[in-house]
């Protein structure tokens, strides 16, 4: 698949860090000025930095960078770096003594995988943003994905790595992108194939998650808290808080497309959406091209991730 990258829209930068030993990372991105932005958090098991000021009802409107991390709670700390880095370059939210970078954070469970005891950091942080640029187009296990895995409901021995995927839309001067770390509870598909990529994996064979969950008798509590598929849309078309709130939510039908079951208790699921606020655009058709845009960049995580080039599963 492989089509597009969130870096086709004109000003948003992409960096990553990640640690291969360990098995975690964290991916950033870093939005042009004049941004608007909201979010959708649909697992009920999330770890978020900065959301509720992403509510349509709350002041803030930009924010001066989105974190994908991994590392569960511990993962916040890579905020911290993010931060320091950007007031250092003089940006955030003027507040009349000095300017607040606005920095919002989703994170995912992959403490699991390798090195529990290594977390995205401070340091971790600070170099992601070093690293960012507006080339940025690389996919699988890098970032946020570094760490991530699908189809648990066996246990991690019977699990599939994943990774970061993402991909981009274009119709004529509207481009809609996604950026997504896939670290689902449940089963992976290529919805425009209609086939399923990954899940729990036994003998060589790819198993089907709702298949397994009637039928075995699996301590399904074990799993909470250890998994969650987090993205970011982003949009050059001009959309405030509330549209943007709508085309998240919107979004997440790309995740019900291709992870099954997903916004599962074990799943901590959330969606950014970010416009960059250059031409004009239809809500609907950005909403149906958000879910579109995600479906992809969830299948190409898989695909980067297993590819005879990429890292594979320990």
């Amino acid at each position: 698949m492989y089509e597009g990258y969130i870096t086709d829209i004109k000003g948003i930068k992409i960096g990553h860090s990640e640690n291969l030993k360990a098995g975690t990372g964290l991916t950033v991105l870093i939005p042009p000025a004049n941004n608007t932005c909201s979010v959708e958090v649909r697992g009920s098991a999330p770890g978020t930095r900065e959301t509720d000021l992403l509510d349509p009802i709350n002041s803030v409107e930009s924010v001066n960078a989105i974190i994908l991390s991994g590392g569960s709670a511990y993962g916040l700390d890579a905020a911290s770096g993010v931060m320091h880095a950007l007031e250092k370059d003089g940006l955030g939210f003027d507040v009349g003594v000095c300017k607040v970078p606005i920095v919002s954070q989703a994170v995912l469970f992959d403490l699991a995988y390798k090195d529990w005891k290594i977390r995205p950091d401070e340091k971790m942080g600070e170099i992601a943003y070093k690293n960012a640029n507006e080339n940025e187009n690389r996919q699988g296990i890098i970032g946020a994905g570094t760490g991530a895995t699908v189809g648990k409901i066996l246990g991690m021995e019977n699990a599939m790595k994943s990774g970061l995927g993402s991909a981009s839309i274009k119709v004529k001067d509207l481009i809609v992108a996604a950026i997504v770390a896939v670290n689902a509870f449940g089963d992976i598909y290529d919805y425009e194939k209609q086939s399923q990529i990954a899940g729990p994996k036994v003998d060589g064979k790819i198993l089907n998650t709702l298949d397994i969950m009637p039928k075995t008798m699996v301590d399904f509590t074990s799993f909470a808290n250890k998994n969650t598929t987090i993205g970011i849309i982003a949009t050059n078309a001009k959309f405030d808080k509330t549209r943007l709130k709508k085309i998240s939510q919107m979004a997440h039908d790309g995740f019900a497309r291709s992870i099954n079951p997903v916004h599962t208790g074990f799943d901590g699921d959330t969606i950014f959406a970010l416009s960059t606020n250059e031409i004009n655009s239809d809500l609907n058709l950005v909403g149906a091209l958000a879910a579109k845009v995600v479906s992809r960049a969830i299948a190409n995580a898989i695909y980067a991730s297993t590819s005879k080039n990429g890292i594979k599963s320990k």
